[in-house]
């Protein structure tokens, strides 16, 4: 019996070592907790005595439970999938109450049966089942009741046999992991013949103890398991289900904008240095609150150009003239960037420029007419260069105004020739403003020779008068 103690122990310590449990999140699970054994069921003769009408007749649990005040069994399981466990249990008791079928004996029951003490026998049970787990049917978080069937071997005194076990249990989760469990099995036994410390009785094997169920992996080591986890790979947090949150920002890495700078939920988990609801990542001025639609950055005159860009930035202007009011330099009330004469007052009609009046264009043919030429030529005489220096400056003053320069001829000579001579002629004059700072597409030259006559060709005065250039605004 001494060996048989020590090989006891060693199973114990083994299974101690091994254990297995609970559930696939859990698979481990090991329960401890005190026994008792109840001899009372064979010796009725009549089946399952536990279960019969007359059961409380005569004998009671104190009549026919051995139990011992200290932890008396261990029990370890692995969860093999589907809701079934492995399990195997270690167990001590002393006997002290073996009932026995005596019906003639003085002292039997109505039944004739009799508890007598077969002599403290050691009792020691190593016992392996799968379990059912009805847990997970049931969906219930803290109400577990199982199913057992197995098998096992028993010492009792000198006496040992194997057994055929069968039973239920119920786990009662008060906490995560932690369960009051109690179980009852009954155990069969291949060497009933009711002698004390020569057979083993069939008995029922009653439970009650701590079950503990442990194992689950923890791949990062953040504290949280895996099947709870929703970061497995990465240490986290349990406030964010084992998701890490770098900056400590109260925002979880995979939600934040900014997962390794501190900042605030608006800023989607980015810092705001200046306040202005531009994450600092996309702000161009950090330091300096501004506006979204310029990337943080001010516009103090609030003309859409960021302070920094603008030539002028405490006055409102335009883009395209760096953040500056567009000017209006001759003061006619048509902006430089509009106005064709911006040195010049002009019209808004006229897009800036002046408009030629009719005393602008009597005064140029009043000038015109007395351009004096060569005789048959197309080169002025001296005194007509201040004439046509004049010319130049009216002309200055509409620098957008187009004109058509006509030469005209009296009737003496030949048709041809007069023509010629006054195609030349009005080309002289064009060249001449031309050369002297008017725009040769503004001007056009045309001769019309003798066709064209404004006096009488009879007299000297009418010829002269007929000898002309002539001035015509082009609209």
């Amino acid at each position: 019996m001494k060996h048989l103690n020590k090989l006891f122990s060693a199973a114990l310590l083994f299974v101690g070592l091994t254990s297995q449990a609970q559930d696939k999140v859990n698979p481990w699970a090991v329960s401890f907790g005190a026994n008792a054994v109840d001899t009372r069921v064979s010796a009725s003769r009549g089946g399952l005595g536990l279960f019969e009408k007359t059961y409380s007749q005569g004998l009671d649990m104190k009549d026919n439970w051995n139990i011992v005040p200290a932890v008396s069994y261990l029990s370890v399981s692995k969860y093999v999938g589907d809701g079934f466990s492995f399990e195997m249990t270690g167990s001590f008791n002393k006997i002290t109450k073996f009932v026995e079928f005596k019906p003639t004996t003085v002292g039997a029951d109505a039944r004739g049966m009799v508890v007598s003490n077969p002599g403290d026998l050691n009792y020691y049970g190593l016992d392996a089942a799968v379990s059912y787990s009805f847990k997970s049917l049931i969906k219930s978080k803290w109400f577990d009741p199982t199913l057992n069937l197995g098998g096992g071997y028993v010492f009792m005194g000198d006496a040992s046999a194997g057994t055929i076990n069968a039973g239920w249990g119920l786990n009662l989760w008060f906490m995560k992991n932690v369960a009051f469990t109690i179980a009852s099995t009954y155990k069969t036994s291949f060497d009933d013949n009711r002698v004390g410390n020569v057979d083993i009785p069939t008995h029922f094997f009653h439970q009650a103890g701590l079950r503990f169920q442990f194992g689950a992996k923890d791949k990062d080591d953040d504290g949280i398991i895996d099947a709870e986890d929703a970061c497995p790979e990465v240490k986290g947090l349990a406030a964010f289900k084992g998701c890490p949150d770098t900056d400590l920002d109260g925002i979880q890495d995979s939600a934040d904008a900014c997962p390794e700078e501190a900042g605030t939920p608006e800023m989607n988990g980015c810092p705001d240095q200046d306040g202005d609801t531009v994450a600092d990542k996309d702000d161009a001025c950090i330091d300096v609150a501004g506006l979204p639609v310029l990337k943080g950055c001010p516009d103090a005159d609030g003309d859409g150009i960021a302070d920094q860009n603008d030539k002028c930035p405490t006055v409102k202007g335009e883009k395209a003239n760096g953040g500056c009011p567009w000017p209006d330099t001759d003061g006619d009330k048509v902006l430089d960037k509009d106005d064709k004469c911006p040195t010049v007052a002009g019209t808004v009609a006229n897009n800036g420029c002046p408009e030629v009046s009719e005393d602008t264009m009597k005064k140029l043919n009043d000038y015109a007419k007395t351009i004096l030429f060569d005789s048959a030529k197309s080169s002025f005489q001296k005194q007509t260069y201040s004439v046509l220096q004049a010319i130049v400056a009216i002309l200055k003053e509409y620098p957008t105004a187009k004109f058509a320069l006509e030469g005209h001829t009296d009737s003496d000579g030949k048709d041809d020739a007069n023509l010629v001579l006054s195609q030349n002629r009005a080309a002289a004059v064009k060249s001449f403003l031309v050369e002297n700072g008017i725009a040769a597409d503004r001007l056009t030259s045309e001769g019309f020779g003798e066709a064209k006559p404004v006096a009488t060709n009879a007299t000297k005065a009418g010829k002269a008068q007929n000898r002309r250039v002539e001035v015509k605004l082009v609209k």
